[in-house]
C-alpha cells in the first residue's frame, strides 16, 4: 500500500474517533503523521514539521488569548449584562435580540462558544420570566453565535479562511461570513415561526450590573484598537492581538496566568495537529483518493447540496473547526476538477454552512451549554431530545441551502 494510501487511511481512523471517542484527534493526527512520513513515505523528521501551520497557530493563540484576558477580569459579560437589560424587556423581540447580541459578540472574535457560554445562563433566566420556551432561547443563541464565528476575527472564520487560501480560495472573507449568517439567519426565522408562543405579560426582570472597572475600560479600548486595526488598516489579526494582549497585560487589566489557562489549547492541538496530517496526505498523493471517493457522491450539478450534508453529517458526531474544515476545505478544487464542473468557492461555502448549522446539537459544545443551563433533570431532558432533533434536521436544510444558494453566493 502507497503512502497516500496509508495517509488516506490514518484520516478516515481520525475522522472515525473524533466522531466515536473524546480523544484529541490533533494528538492522534500528529502521531500518524509521524509514523507515515517516517516510515512509509522515509521523509525526514524537518519535512514533516514543516507542515505545522505555525501561522494559523500564532493566530488562533493571539486572538482567543485577547479574549481570554476580556473573559477572566468580567468585561464581556459585563457587556451581555448591559446588552440584555433593555432588549430583554420587549417579548417580542427577545429571541432576535439574542440571536443578534450573540452573533455580534462572536463576530467580533470571541467565537461562538465563549458568546453561548457568556450569553446562554442570563439569556435562559430572562425567557423564563416572560415565558419565552427554553429552546428557542437556545435555538437563538446558538445560531446567533454560529451565524458570527464565520467572522475573519474568529477563530473558525480563521481556519476556515487560512484553509481556503491555501487552495487558491483566500480573498473571500466576506462571502464566508455572509453565506454562514445568512443559513443561520433563515434557519433562525424557522424556528421563532415554528416555535415562539405567546409570552406571559410580566416583564422580564433585567440582571443588574455594576459599573464598568477601570481594567474593563482598558480592555474594551484595546479590544477595539485591535479590531480597528485588523478590519481598518489590515493588520495581521494574529501578530496584532499579541500586542493588544499584552499591552492589556502590562497594564495589569488581567491576571496573565488565568488569561493563559483559558486558552483553548486543546482545540488548538485538536486543528494544528489534524492539518499536521492533512499536509502529509497532500503530500503522498493522499488528497487526491480523498477528493476522488468524495467526487463519487455526487455530479457537477449537485455537489454543493452532496457535499454540505456529508460534512454536516460528520460534523453532527466530530468537530466543525477541528476536524471536518481542515479535512473537507483543501479538497473543494479538486472536487471541481474531478467532476469537470461547478465553482471551487461555493463547494467551499458549502461545507463552512453544511458543517455549521449541526452544531446546536447536544453532541456539540454549543447545544450542550445549553442544556446545562436546566436545572430540571427532566427540562434537561426534553431539551436534549429537542436539540437533537433539530442540529440532525440541520444536515438537510444545509444540504438545501447550499445547492440552492452556494452558487449564488459564489457569484455576488
Amino acid at each position: 500500500m502507497t503512502a497516500g494510501w496509508w495517509s488516506l487511511a490514518a484520516l478516515v481512523v481520525a475522522i472515525g474517533l473524533s466522531m466515536a471517542t473524546r480523544l484529541n484527534i490533533g494528538v492522534v493526527a500528529i502521531g500518524f503523521a509521524w509514523l507515515i512520513g517516517t516510515f512509509v513515505a522515509q521523509w525526514p523528521a524537518d519535512q514533516i514539521v514543516a507542515g505545522f501551520p505555525s501561522s494559523l497557530f500564532l493566530t488562533l493563540t493571539g486572538v482567543t488569548l485577547l479574549f481570554a484576558i476580556a473573559e477572566t477580569n468580567g468585561t464581556l459579560s459585563a457587556l451581555s449584562v448591559r446588552a440584555l437589560r433593555p432588549l430583554g424587556r420587549s417579548q417580542t423581540l427577545f429571541p432576535w435580540a439574542l440571536f443578534l447580541l450573540a452573533g455580534l459578540v462572536s463576530s467580533l472574535g470571541p467565537g461562538a462558544i465563549i458568546s453561548v457560554a457568556l450569553i446562554v445562563p442570563m439569556a435562559m433566566a430572562m425567557g423564563g420570566s416572560i415565558g419565552a420556551p427554553p429552546f428557542l432561547t437556545a435555538l437563538m443563541v446558538a445560531n446567533g453565535a454560529n451565524a458570527g464565528a464565520m467572522s475573519p476575527l474568529s477563530s473558525v472564520g480563521i481556519i476556515a479562511n487560512s484553509r481556503m487560501a491555501e487552495v487558491g480560495l483566500g480573498g473571500h472573507e466576506g462571502t464566508v461570513w455572509l453565506a454562514n449568517f445568512a443559513a443561520h439567519l433563515l434557519v433562525s426565522i424557522a424556528g421563532y415561526a415554528l416555535f415562539r408562543r405567546p409570552a406571559a405579560n410580566a416583564p422580564a426582570d433585567p440582571p443588574t450590573s455594576e459599573p464598568l472597572s477601570r481594567a474593563q475600560l482598558v480592555t474594551i479600548a484595546g479590544i477595539l484598537a485591535w479590531v480597528i486595526g485588523a478590519v481598518g488598516f489590515k493588520l495581521n489579526v494574529g501578530l496584532s492581538a499579541f500586542a493588544a494582549a499584552g499591552i492589556l497585560i502590562a497594564f495589569r487589566s488581567a491576571d496573565e496566568a488565568a488569561a493563559l489557562r483559558r486558552i483553548p489549547w486543546g482545540v488548538i492541538v485538536m486543528v494544528t495537529g489534524v492539518s499536521v496530517l492533512i499536509s502529509v496526505l497532500e503530500r503522498t498523493g493522499g488528497m487526491d483518493l480523498f477528493s476522488a471517493g468524495l467526487s463519487r457522491l455526487a455530479t457537477a450539478e449537485t455537489i454543493n447540496g452532496v457535499v454540505a450534508f456529508v460534512t454536516g453529517l460528520v460534523s453532527s458526531y466530530s468537530s466543525t473547526s477541528g476536524v471536518v474544515l481542515p479535512a473537507f476545505l483543501p479538497t473543494a478544487p479538486d472536487l471541481v476538477a474531478r467532476l469537470g464542473g461547478g465553482d471551487p468557492l461555493a463547494v467551499a461555502l458549502s461545507i463552512n454552512v453544511g458543517s455549521s448549522l449541526v452544531d446546536v446539537s447536544p453532541l456539540s459544545t454549543l447545544g450542550a451549554l445549553c442544556v446545562a443551563t436546566q436545572a430540571d433533570a427532566t427540562d434537561a431532558r426534553r431539551l436534549f431530545r429537542q436539540l437533537l432533533a433539530w442540529g440532525l434536521s440541520m444536515t438537510v436544510a444545509g444540504a438545501v441551502f447550499s445547492q440552492l444558494l452556494a452558487g449564488w453566493l459564489a457569484r455576488s
